[in-house]
């Protein structure tokens, strides 16, 4: 999920207006860890403005408020174990009974970080990878206090997302392809991996982990994930270029419903890992999303899947394994999000040199849904690109125009929330497909990117995080007024 643009680009402001469809609104509900009330429909009641915060952290709409939960370097671990790791990501929160809640959340750490998941026996993966990346479980409530956290899995990289399971666990996701052999330096500090990476592990509601790699669902640089309500399939976004990631489906050896720990025992070359392809109407396959545009919101084009010849990528990446035109590639293909109808992925942004084909449209963000009875996929959020995105000047209407979405979760009222990454200021946005795009957070601090936004079950906090520099947020409203 890291964007290299952010760090030239700080000066900026967000740049896109969302688009939606106009009609054949999917009917959306969450996958995990509940189910939703009946899907929002357009024309629902508009968030107010944003309100500059006083203490310039986070910019709310009128009758919000937010707390912070922890805070790298600062807040601190249970059991001695240091202080809390910085680069918070991708995220999930469970239902702990009596008013509390559990976090499970993803560290985007590569190793010989300042405050990297410390090694805690029992939860590391690779020994190699020191003050690297992994999870921790925080413990809250409904006013965000902070009653304790503690690392479930270490001794992994770039835990970037991933996503919450039928069966209450959190698969969380490696953006990286690093071999065992690979020699690490950060600053003054270096080492060897000892271990393979790019794989995506399980971690417990509880907070215990088997540090073993899921090998079947391939290795390459995982970005997110969500399971089908069948518990037989799930979907995975790659956010990758040169050349462009994939979206893939794994598909369970016929029989097995999966389970908690059922993935980590499976051989590494069960079920069948493969790549999309959409389909055109002369029968070619799409070679890029960039080629589709606000011209095409709603329009569903059939989708054939691809099986991939190495998931474990030996000698050649996954994505390099499929020729020019052979598979629909995308650049950052980021957040997922299952419900019972199907499944959202978003591709973040594409419009510099070697982000699409030269022939292709430039945007600043695309939002799809992919219908598991039909096979097929529809844009259904577009975000066309403004040149303010690449020469990093502000826009007008910070608050209106909007870039880089990318992790995305659907709230118990049927809704779409983003969280943007893109170049000036980031939001977290409320968008509804087939309705508007509104801002309901914005990062007052720096331009660091939202991550890991997730509504509690009983729909009263919505959980998120601030990657740099490095807090988990409450925030809490009326949000069925705005979402209901």
């Amino acid at each position: 999920m890291p964007s290299s643009r952010r760090t030239f680009l700080a000066s900026g402001a967000a740049a896109g207006v969302g688009l939606a469809v106009a009609g054949g609104l999917p009917s959306l509900a969450q996958a995990s860890p509940a189910r939703p009330h009946p899907p929002v429909k357009p024309g629902n009641v508009p968030f107010p403005p944003l309100v500059d915060d006083p203490k310039g952290v986070l910019a709310l709409p009128k009758g919000f408020s937010y707390t912070v939960i922890t805070r790298t370097g600062v807040t601190r671990l249970d059991r001695g174990q240091g202080v809390t790791p910085s680069d918070h990501d991708g995220m999930a929160v469970y239902d702990a009974g009596r008013g509390r809640y559990t976090l499970i959340q993803n560290h985007e750490i590569d190793p010989g970080a300042e405050f990297g998941v410390p090694h805690v026996k029992g939860t590391v993966y690779d020994a190699g990878a020191v003050d690297a990346g992994g999870c921790t479980v925080i413990k809250t409530d409904l006013a965000g206090r902070n009653l304790g956290e503690f690392v479930a899995l270490s001794g992994t990289i770039s835990n970037c997302a991933g996503g919450p399971t039928p069966w209450g666990t959190w698969l969380t996701c490696e953006e990286t392809e690093d071999r065992a052999g690979d020699k690490w330096e950060e600053g003054n500090r270096s080492g060897v991996y000892q271990k393979d990476h790019g794989y995506v592990f399980e971690v417990w509601a509880d907070g215990s982990a088997d540090p073993k790699p899921i090998k079947c669902l391939g290795r390459y640089s995982h970005e997110a994930l969500a399971v089908d309500r069948d518990r037989t399939r799930i979907y995975l976004s790659e956010d990758a270029d040169g050349p462009n990631g994939l979206f893939y489906r794994w598909t369970a050896p016929h029989g097995v419903k999966l389970g908690p720990g059922v993935l980590t025992r499976l051989a590494p070359n069960a079920g069948v890992l493969a790549a999309m392809q959409i389909i055109m109407d002369d029968g070619s396959v799409l070679p890029d999303v960039a080629y589709l545009t606000s011209a095409q919101l709603g329009r569903p084009f059939p989708v054939r899947w691809i099986e991939v010849p190495d998931r474990d990528a030996r000698t050649t990446s996954v994505r390099e394994q499929f020729a020019d035109g052979q598979v629909t590639r995308g650049r950052k293909f980021e957040g997922v999000w299952a419900t019972d109808e199907g499944v959202y992925v978003v591709n973040s942004y594409a419009w510099d040199e070697g982000d699409l084909p030269a022939d292709a449209a430039p945007h600043d963000g695309m939002v799809w849904f992919y219908n598991f009875k039909d096979q097929t996929i529809q844009l259904v959020t577009y975000f066309p690109h403004q040149t303010q995105s690449e020469e990093g000047t502000a826009v007008r209407y910070t608050d209106l125009t909007f870039d880089g979405p990318d992790n995305v979760t659907v709230t118990p009222w049927g809704s779409l929330v983003l969280a943007e990454d893109g170049s000036g200021a980031s939001h977290v946005l409320s968008t509804i497909p087939g309705g508007p795009t509104y801002p309901i957070a914005r990062n007052q601090l720096n331009d660091s990117e939202f991550c890991g936004p997730t509504f509690s079950a009983d729909g009263k906090v919505l959980f998120v995080n601030m990657q740099d520099p490095g807090l988990t947020l409450a925030i809490t409203g009326p949000w069925e007024k705005y979402l209901g």
